[in-house]
């Protein structure tokens, strides 16, 4: 997210540093990903004149226009169509399990117990390779 708002701005990675008082290296390890302190993400979002939250959010959050989710398999986006953020995913996962739970104490349903069993099992392999797959 940092690297989109800098080529937004039309700023080297020189300039953000300069402006936000982080190095140059600091700046090229939050681009590839690694984790930011709290006093960069600061400096930054005073910078980009953004809320620090924007910031936090970037891991949860999945990049659409970005190369590398136009890459990913047709089969891998389908299966996340409508879904942008981790949490959601997450919380659909939750709320299959206790579906299935909530169905095999109240009617244990041949079908419908281990249908949402099944589902929360795939949505938690779907997260995993999104996880894997880094499009967070």
């Amino acid at each position: 997210m940092i690297k989109k708002l800098r080529q937004r701005k039309n700023w080297s990675q020189e300039q953000l540093a300069t402006m936000s008082g982080l190095s140059v290296r600091t700046i090229q390890r939050i681009e590839s990903g690694n984790k930011a302190s709290i006093e960069s993400l600061k400096s930054l979002a005073s910078v980009f004149e953004i809320d620090i939250s924007k910031l936090t959010e970037e891991i949860t959050v999945i990049d659409k226009e970005s190369e590398y989710w136009k890459e990913q398999p047709t089969w891998f986006k389908f299966s996340l169509f409508g879904v942008n953020r981790r949490s959601k995913l997450v919380l659909v996962e939750y709320l299959a399990v206790a579906l299935g739970l909530l169905s095999w104490v109240l009617h244990a349903d041949i079908l419908a117990t281990p249908t949402f069993f099944l589902l929360a099992y795939l949505i938690s392999k779907l997260i995993n390779a999104a996880d894997s797959k880094r499009v967070w």
